[in-house]
């Protein structure tokens, strides 16, 4: 992709989404009172845990929530909290939110070596704080290929739905999808259900039946305040490790972390041999707590002046995303607000979504209700992987991140079988309430084009415009970010980091495909799943 390209899509997309919602909050429900959360200015300068747990996200939540149940717990989160400003998360503040720059932002933005404007989670509760809220079970091949205990699953699944699942809302504008979707073939329809079918159905959400947004930090609600130590605005510089002679496994024993304040702290793991410490910072965030601390690539680690303690070529390696691709479509009719309520499973491997209620620059928002924000395809179980490097050893700056979408020429294949879906639901009887009659399906096509000035367009983009080359050029991302400390290139089995004691990593970045059409359910219940197999394993008398 080309800088103008990338110029085009990184404009256009801040376009919609800055004047997506409007400018209010909603009303929210009393936060959970934390008594065990605490700013890291407060932390003592050395302390001693039997977990660490770096990353308070969508999977370290739930982990070290279910650890305190037998274990003392330390959580350091480099972000801040969710419960700060009630409503600040509601559904009618998505967009906001996601694309808030000020300085208590839950999101670092930043843009791919190939040019794709994306985001990280930089909050306590992870990307269950800022995304669309779609909840849904992994693909049932998935568990398979991962070897997990399908009860135990099936269990962990049921701990989080508990508190933070809810079935979708299905309006006007959701069910003429659903309808559309049906009448393009997209069947058989499998009603509401959480698992990954294929077909069309309603799934489930994070939002409840009042928009607000429950994340994975409600997940310490199940946690021993006795046992867990939550801090906020502790950014970890590196992991500590010790060899105590020669010819031995390196031993992680301790983290180095900062506060808010500039203050540097250090954290231990207790002297017992089954304490450990649990990186949980994200497909991006893990690679790059891995490498700062002399774990990855030597020649890489070495060039920036890291010391090597482990030599792993495939850290960063395997890096992959699912590529978005939407038609936007103008309605003669009001909408409803929604955001991800319906999903098509095609046979090809493609998720079909909507969400709507949306107003385009430069319309105002009193006809945003006319304007939904059309329909979109994640093409499903990508065989295009890119890689994470470090861009300094700063670890407050976003790393190199490269995606490559649909450089497998099967990709760029299942993206045109999706489009081609998609302007078959605009297209069908269902939907024609809601599109212009006198718009075709290639205007609608361009209608995301005629919203941006000719000279920021995409090279490729023209009336003439062929659905690959669209695929190509309007591509953004779903942030699903996967596949960085891979099972079975980095970790083993049991999420162990191969070549060193002490470490797992235990988020996205071990799975080798994105779990289902929206993987947040699956990383949460990972990081249940694997608490309860830790303890298991490895039990703990309660002090």
């Amino acid at each position: 992709m080309d800088r103008g390209s990338c110029k085009f899509l990184n404009t256009f997309f801040l376009l919609i989404v800055v004047s997506a919602f409007h400018p209010y909050f909603c009303y929210a429900e009393k936060a959970p009172n934390y008594s065990f959360v605490k700013e890291a200015t407060s932390a003592p300068q050395v302390s001693y845990h039997a977990y660490i747990v770096v990353g308070g996200g969508t999977a370290g939540c739930p982990l070290a929530a279910t650890l305190s149940e037998k274990a003392n717990v330390l959580v350091l989160e480099r972000g801040g909290s969710p419960y700060l400003k009630p409503g600040k998360t509601d559904k009618v503040n998505f967009m906001l939110q996601l694309y808030d720059t000020s300085s208590d932002s839950y999101t670092q933005q930043f843009i791919s070596e190939d040019g794709i404007y994306s985001h990280r989670a930089r909050v306590l509760g992870g990307g269950s704080v800022i995304n669309a809220g779609f909840y849904s079970h992994a693909d049932p091949e998935f568990i398979k290929e991962v070897g997990f205990d399908e009860a135990l699953v099936r269990d962990s699944y049921q701990w989080v739905e508990k508190k933070v699942a809810f079935q979708s809302p299905v309006l006007q504008w959701q069910s003429a999808v659903r309808d559309g979707l049906l009448e393009a073939g997209v069947l058989p329809y499998n009603n509401f259900t959480y698992d990954h079918i294929k077909g069309t159905k309603i799934g489930a959400t994070i939002f409840d039946t009042n928009d607000h947004r429950h994340t994975a930090a409600d997940l310490l609600e199940y946690a021993d305040p006795k046992n867990i130590k939550v801090y906020l605005h502790a950014t970890v510089h590196s992991i500590i490790f010790t060899t105590e002679k020669a010819g031995t496994r390196p031993k992680a024993t301790g983290v180095i972390y900062e506060d808010a304040s500039g203050v540097k702290h250090k954290a231990f793991l207790t002297k017992d041999s089954k304490s450990e410490i649990i990186v949980s910072a994200g497909a991006v965030g893990s690679p790059q707590l891995l490498m700062l601390s002399g774990i990855g690539p030597a020649n890489k680690l070495t060039a920036l002046g890291i010391k090597v303690v482990m030599d792993q070529p495939m850290v960063g390696q395997n890096m992959a995303d699912n590529a978005l691709n939407a038609v936007f479509v103008p309605s003669p009719l009001p909408v409803e607000v929604s955001l991800l309520s319906t999903v098509g499973i095609t046979q090809s491997g493609n998720y079909i979504e909507a969400f709507s209620g949306l107003n385009l620059p430069p319309f105002g928002v009193h006809i945003a209700r006319f304007l939904p924000l059309g329909l979109h395809k994640k093409t499903g179980r990508p065989r295009s992987t890119g890689y994470v490097e470090l861009r300094s050893t700063n670890p407050n700056e976003a790393p190199k991140v490269t995606f490559n979408y649909f450089k497998d020429p099967e990709d760029l294949s299942k993206c045109v079988q999706g489009m081609q879906t998609i302007l078959n639901v605009v297209n069908s009887n269902s939907f024609r309430r809601f599109r212009l009659p006198m718009i075709s399906t290639q205007q609608q096509l361009l209608s995301m084009v005629a919203a941006v000035p000719s000279n920021l367009r995409a090279r490729h983009v023209d009336t003439a415009m062929s659905l690959g080359q669209f695929c190509n050029d309007t591509a953004l991302t779903f942030w699903h970010f996967h596949g960085s400390c891979q099972i079975g290139k980095v970790v083993e089995s049991d999420f162990r980091v191969r070549g060193v004691d002490g470490i797992r990593v235990i988020d996205a970045s071990t799975f080798h495909v994105t779990p289902g059409t929206n993987p947040q359910a699956t990383v949460m219940m990972l990081g249940r799943y694997m608490g309860v197999r830790i303890l298991k394993d490895r039990p703990f008398r309660r002090k």
